[in-house]
């Protein structure tokens, strides 16, 4: 592995990681009524594009990075869809 891709690998966690405390605190909460639904949607097409985008191009940090988001964000949308 190279530097570059260790370099990638590490920015994918890091942004991936920011959703986590999101994810949780509605978890713990029960609420999801803050979300803005079109936020979630415009997010998850956002994402999906990114992911599909690193697969044709097979970069393993862009694939990684947005199946974490892509993740947790559909999570976020069952929360939200859940929590009402």
């Amino acid at each position: 592995m190279t530097a570059l891709q260790i370099l990638g690998l590490t920015a994918g966690t890091i942004t991936s990681i920011t959703f986590l405390p999101q994810v949780i605190h509605i978890w713990k909460t029960k609420s999801a009524k803050d979300l803005s639904m079109n936020m979630l949607l415009l997010l998850i097409l956002g994402v999906s594009m990114w992911l599909t985008y690193g697969i044709l191009v097979a970069d393993a940090a862009i694939i990684y990075t947005n199946s974490m988001v892509l993740a947790m964000s559909l999570i976020m949308l069952v929360f939200k869809l859940k929590f009402k």
